[in-house]
């Protein structure tokens, strides 16, 4: 609520954001969305709940190393995580991109210009490594693929969460993005849609699932002792690593407060539920096919794909 006030002090009846998909919106309705994003979230939460109450809830703390240890690795992690970031920032334009982020500029919210095909590729591949591949290899050394939330405890519970949450977020996700898959030709859509979960699954997807909900929310369940505090910083973890957006705007104090204010609404609820979603089964790969790898990513950033790499 406070945020919201903050904006409608700065942004003085505009947002001035490259977000064609809502650019259309009033203004009001802008604003208000995150908070109607939030109530769908908290409705998920209360979904999966009822899911997942029959199971065996995994004991995901005790996958965790002793508290000394997992503050240790925490704060690693978290720098790493910071300087990757960075990195981004900087390999992005000095091969004449924009600066890598978790998103390639124009997921979900489309861009004015749309990425290239290079664009693109080295965006996916600098994440992939950056934020999968090296923490998983280094974490998998020390720990197994069940301590790092990767293995299922129960396939068919697992399976049926998948498959009501997408359903759900697929919904809604089609109602609210009006430019989706459904506008593209057939063509579009079947070559369209596998090279965008593709591109998704290895840009953002896998490095969100490692870094985030394999290594580090054991970790914060681990020193919080609180489910609660541990979605809370699964949330805003998850928000952290989109401080860059290809919408972003930095060219003034007002639009840099702007942007990081609508970075914390728009990621903060989505890292929330992922965290809940992993916590209640103790499998990253749930969220990670439930409400990520399809919708958003197929059904809203296919095309964006279709416009980047041509296709007709």
């Amino acid at each position: 609520m406070l945020a919201s006030a903050v904006v409608l002090w700065l942004a003085e009846g505009s947002l001035p954001f490259d977000r064609p998909a809502v650019a259309a919106l009033p203004f009001s309705l802008q604003v208000a969305m995150p908070t109607l994003g939030m109530i769908e979230i908290f409705i998920l939460m209360i979904v999966t709940f009822l899911l997942t109450s029959a199971r065996a809830v995994p004991d995901m703390a005790a996958r965790a190393p002793e508290r000394r240890v997992a503050l240790g690795e925490t704060i690693g992690v978290l720098a790493y995580a910071f300087l990757g970031q960075m990195g981004g920032w900087l390999v992005g334009p000095a091969l004449g991109y924009r600066p890598f982020s978790f998103h390639i500029a124009g997921t979900v919210f489309g861009c004015s210009v749309p990425p290239t095909r290079p664009e693109v590729g080295l965006w996916a591949l600098y994440n992939f490594l950056v934020f999968a591949v090296v923490p998983y290899v280094y974490f998998r050394r020390r720990y197994t693929n069940t301590q790092l939330n990767l293995r299922s405890t129960n396939r068919r519970n697992d399976a049926l969460v998948v498959f009501v949450v997408l359903i759900l977020e697929s919904a809604v996700e089609l109602a609210m993005f009006d430019n989706n898959i459904l506008r593209l030709n057939l063509h579009q859509a079947i070559l369209g849609a596998p090279l965008t979960f593709t591109i998704f699954f290895i840009g953002t997807v896998l490095p969100t699932m490692v870094l985030i909900y394999a290594i580090l929310l054991p970790r914060y369940l681990k020193l919080t002792g609180s489910s609660i505090s541990a979605v809370l910083l699964g949330g805003l973890t998850y928000a952290a690593m989109h401080i860059v957006e290809g919408w972003s705007l930095f060219d003034s104090p007002q639009h840099a407060v702007l942007s990081l204010l609508f970075v914390v609404f728009q990621y903060f609820g989505p890292g929330m539920i992922k965290s809940v979603l992993t916590l209640r089964t103790g499998n990253a790969w749930v969220h990670a096919l439930g409400y990520h790898a399809i919708a958003p990513h197929v059904l809203v950033d296919t095309p964006l794909m279709v416009r980047a790499f041509g296709i007709g």
